[in-house]
């Protein structure tokens, strides 16, 4: 049994979760260029931990520097919402959604 075809699906199946419910709660309480922001800086913290720490088993390391930095910055989203965010952004980067000339040119 190929375990990728399963991460795969389930990447899937969270990002439809996120899209479907989480995503829209977000948007009720934030206006869309707070949205955007927040999203920018999601992924760009996402970007660097992915860089920063490679190999696999440190999800956790990645998930705490992403947090930390997005809370040096001001990203003040409720818990469960940014670990949401950070999910989807995640599986943005690792399915080739997330380019690094996208990054850089909405980080201004």
């Amino acid at each position: 049994m190929d375990i990728t075809m399963i991460i795969e699906a389930v990447f899937a199946l969270i990002a439809a979760v996120i899209t479907a419910i989480i995503i829209p709660y977000i948007k009720s309480r934030t206006t869309a260029q707070q949205q955007e922001q927040i999203n920018t800086w999601v992924r760009i913290a996402v970007s660097a931990a992915e860089q920063i720490y490679t190999g696999s088993g440190r999800g956790e390391e990645k998930k705490a520097y992403v947090i930390s930095w997005l809370r040096e910055h001001g990203v003040t989203v409720d818990e469960s919402k940014l670990d949401a965010m950070i999910e989807a952004a995640v599986y943005d980067l690792k399915s080739g959604f997330i380019a690094v000339s996208e990054l850089a040119s909405t980080e201004g």
